[in-house]
């Protein structure tokens, strides 16, 4: 198969980094010599990096990051990138690389049991009692989301600690937690083990892995994503089932808009009829 001249790299590890500052400097210096754009939040917790540049480079990446140990075991997710997905290269050094802000958690020992693709696939197939719980942002799920979801109506992810009272009522379900790409998943089920979640788990290495392993199956639309592609599918499918509705005329649609007419600023899915003609405060993201 003929590689594309563009990847997208998507990875993440909780892991004891001693000197944030000085391994953002190194990865920094690394990635501006390969071209590479993109975003890496690094903090003493972890690593959580999204990167896009020619295959070539991100091959050359790849094999940089895996010299280092803390890497070894660490899965890249990749995805066709198109030379454009992300304006400029941000790496930061925050107190956690992904905000929750509900304390300091062990993620290691404190996180669910991670539930393979195929094991998910498995429960679906043997119609196995269970519900899945996203922790996307509410627009996120708009696009796409998997059989039996429950979307707890989250505008931030770091919105959960007060939607624990709301989700009570699944504390004794069996419960799959699925996130993009597995980084929301392993922190926020620490927090629903500590308030008295007894059967949950979540899926390994996120919903990207999943569509890619099972294109078309139980995840139904696209995937969001946070770069300027805005979804993609991961593969391609063919038979892929639109479930996105315009938030103005309910036509289904695949297209996000930025709402510049609030602050902050809201993704919605919106048809491009609706966008062109009706709503001028509406630009494509």
């Amino acid at each position: 198969m003929t590689k594309s001249a563009y990847t997208i790299l998507l990875f993440y590890t909780f892991t004891r980094i001693r000197n944030p500052v000085k391994f953002a400097e190194l990865h920094r210096t690394k990635c501006q010599a390969l071209g590479l754009k993109g975003r890496m939040i690094v903090g003493e917790e972890g690593v959580n990096a999204t990167f896009e540049g020619t295959t070539e480079n991100t091959d050359k990446y790849k094999r940089f990051l895996k010299r280092d140990p803390l890497f070894k075991k660490v899965v890249i997710k990749e995805s066709v990138g198109t030379g454009s997905a992300f304006p400029r290269l941000a790496v930061k050094v925050r107190d956690e690389i992904v905000t929750l802000g509900a304390g300091k958690f062990n993620v290691k020992r404190e996180t669910a049991t991670q539930l393979p693709a195929k094991e998910l696939e498995k429960w679906y197939k043997e119609n196995k009692d269970f519900i899945v719980l996203d922790l996307r942002n509410d627009y996120e799920i708009a696009s796409g989301k998997f059989e039996r979801t429950i979307d707890p109506g989250l505008k931030n992810f770091r919105d959960l600690p007060n939607k624990i009272k709301k989700l009570a009522k699944l504390k004794n379900k069996k419960v799959v937690t699925v996130c993009t790409g597995g980084i929301r998943c392993e922190k926020a089920t620490c927090l629903l083990k500590r308030e008295g979640f007894t059967d949950i788990y979540q899926l390994k290495d996120g919903i990207h892995t999943y569509m890619k392993e099972y294109p078309g199956s139980n995840f139904k639309g696209t995937l969001f994503v946070f770069d300027n592609r805005m979804t993609t599918d991961v593969v391609p499918t063919p038979d892929k089932i639109v479930v996105g509705t315009c938030a103005f005329c309910k036509s289904q649609t695949e297209n996000y808009y930025s709402d510049d007419s609030v602050r902050p600023s809201r993704k919605v899915l919106c048809c491009k009829k609706c966008a062109q003609n009706q709503f001028k405060s509406l630009r494509s993201s």
